[in-house]
């Protein structure tokens, strides 16, 4: 798993990518949707809520399929005027 977060141009972005089997095709139009999961007596809240915050912020929430297999998630969120990323 890999973490990259940067700031450019007032937007701050942040990817999480993993080298798994990836999201199946049938996943993605539901991937984002409340109580949708594909893992038995998971509450499928998890990725709708962070959709609902980035969203709420004016930002945007992905989930592309790595061509060489896994997945990233990354979404980025305007910065406050004024503010820079600090580095982890």
């Amino acid at each position: 798993m890999a973490i990259v977060a940067m700031a450019r141009d007032g937007v701050a972005s942040v990817s999480v990518c993993d080298n798994g089997p990836g999201l199946a095709p049938e996943m993605m139009t539901n991937l984002f949707d409340a109580f949708f999961t594909s893992k038995p007596g998971r509450s499928g809240l998890g990725l709708s809520i962070s959709r609902t915050i980035v969203e709420a912020h004016s930002g945007k929430l992905t989930a592309p399929n790595n061509p060489d297999g896994g997945a990233t998630f990354h979404f980025t969120i305007p910065l406050a005027k004024g503010r820079r990323l600090k580095p982890f």
